[in-house]
């Protein structure tokens, strides 16, 4: 995505980026939120390991920052990977987290947009997300953008260690 990108005529006047380095530290109690909203325990040290992978330029995805002014209020990670059924690479939108004064104010469907917008210039078939069954308030953002279809597939997971 490299730099800045600017979503003009957004009403939020959210300011979304790719997240450097240094901005880690910004960017991990974010993190942790998104873990605890979905009943993880977050850990700090591990958190860092695995996020710093997505920073740009990263073969394995994309870590974006929402600032409101200078305060960074939410983060989205995407995921490079690739469909076997259609034999083409996807974008797996994995994170998306707004914090809980900013929700409602247009920086979840900025994200999305840099999401979308990061996959297409590498060249992805589609971007695709989950999101837990009860996530209602989720479910109505998404169910905002026309372009975007509620999947069939059904998720299942099962521990291996």
């Amino acid at each position: 995505m490299g730099g800045t990108r600017s979503n003009e005529g957004d009403s939020s006047g959210v300011r979304i980026a790719a997240l450097v380095l240094a901005q880690m530290p910004q960017v991990l109690p974010l993190i942790a939120g998104y873990q605890i909203f979905y009943g993880a325990e977050p850990d700090h040290e591990r958190n860092r390991k695995f996020f710093r992978r997505f920073i740009e330029p990263s073969p394995d995805g994309l870590l974006l920052g929402a600032w409101a002014g200078e305060e960074l209020v939410g983060f989205a990670c995407v995921y490079w990977t690739f469909s076997s059924i259609n034999a083409r690479d996807v974008a797996l939108m994995s994170d998306l987290f707004v914090a809980e004064g900013h929700r409602g104010s247009g920086v979840g469907l900025a994200l999305i947009d840099a999401c979308v917008e990061a996959a297409r210039k590498r060249g992805s078939r589609h971007l695709e997300w989950l999101t837990a069954v009860d996530n209602r308030r989720a479910q109505r953002l998404y169910g905002r953008i026309q372009e975007a279809e509620r999947s069939a597939w059904f998720g299942y997971e099962m521990p291996v260690s």
